[in-house]
Protein backbone atom coordinates (compact mmCIF):
# COMPACT_ATOMS: atom_id res chain seq x y z
CA UNK A 1 0.00 0.00 0.00
CA UNK A 2 1.51 3.09 -0.94
CA UNK A 3 1.62 6.49 1.22
CA UNK A 4 0.97 10.16 0.61
CA UNK A 5 3.05 10.97 3.30
CA UNK A 6 6.57 12.08 1.68
CA UNK A 7 10.01 10.18 3.79
CA UNK A 8 11.77 13.08 4.59
CA UNK A 9 9.21 15.61 5.22
CA UNK A 10 10.90 19.06 5.09
CA UNK A 11 10.18 20.70 8.68
CA UNK A 12 11.72 24.00 9.91
CA UNK A 13 13.25 24.06 13.99
CA UNK A 14 11.18 26.51 16.35
CA UNK A 15 11.35 29.82 15.90
CA UNK A 16 14.17 29.13 12.79
CA UNK A 17 13.60 29.82 8.82
CA UNK A 18 11.39 28.03 6.63
CA UNK A 19 13.24 25.52 4.75
CA UNK A 20 14.57 27.10 0.99
CA UNK A 21 12.02 25.55 -0.76
CA UNK A 22 8.95 27.30 0.82
CA UNK A 23 7.33 30.11 -0.98
CA UNK A 24 8.31 33.74 0.29
CA UNK A 25 5.03 35.02 -0.82
CA UNK A 26 3.86 38.53 0.36
CA UNK A 27 -0.07 37.18 0.58
CA UNK A 28 -1.33 36.77 3.81
CA UNK A 29 0.93 39.55 5.83
CA UNK A 30 0.78 43.09 6.33
CA UNK A 31 2.83 45.58 4.94
CA UNK A 32 5.31 45.13 8.00
CA UNK A 33 5.94 41.43 7.30
CA UNK A 34 3.41 40.59 10.37
CA UNK A 35 0.53 37.77 9.21
CA UNK A 36 -2.95 39.10 8.50
CA UNK A 37 -4.02 37.73 11.93
CA UNK A 38 -1.56 39.86 14.25
CA UNK A 39 -3.32 42.83 13.48
CA UNK A 40 -6.84 41.62 13.97
CA UNK A 41 -5.62 39.63 17.07
CA UNK A 42 -4.19 43.33 18.33
CA UNK A 43 -6.99 44.86 18.21
CA UNK A 44 -9.13 41.73 19.96
CA UNK A 45 -6.56 42.36 22.83
CA UNK A 46 -6.35 45.97 23.08
CA UNK A 47 -10.63 45.84 22.85
CA UNK A 48 -10.10 43.80 25.98
CA UNK A 49 -8.08 46.01 27.37
CA UNK A 50 -9.93 48.91 27.26
CA UNK A 51 -12.83 47.72 28.40
CA UNK A 52 -14.39 48.62 31.90
CA UNK A 53 -13.44 46.79 35.15
CA UNK A 54 -16.93 45.17 36.24
CA UNK A 55 -18.23 46.63 39.20
CA UNK A 56 -18.31 43.14 41.30
CA UNK A 57 -14.17 43.33 40.47
CA UNK A 58 -14.06 46.69 41.69
CA UNK A 59 -15.47 45.68 44.48
CA UNK A 60 -13.65 42.19 45.17
CA UNK A 61 -10.48 44.55 44.90
CA UNK A 62 -11.88 47.05 47.56
CA UNK A 63 -12.70 44.07 49.99
CA UNK A 64 -9.49 42.81 49.72
CA UNK A 65 -7.54 46.16 50.28
CA UNK A 66 -9.61 46.91 53.14
CA UNK A 67 -8.31 43.17 54.75
CA UNK A 68 -4.80 44.80 54.85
Amino acid sequence: MKSDTPKNPQRSTAGGPPPASASHSKEGHSKEGEPEWANGLRQLYDSVVDEPLPDTFRNLLAQLDAKD
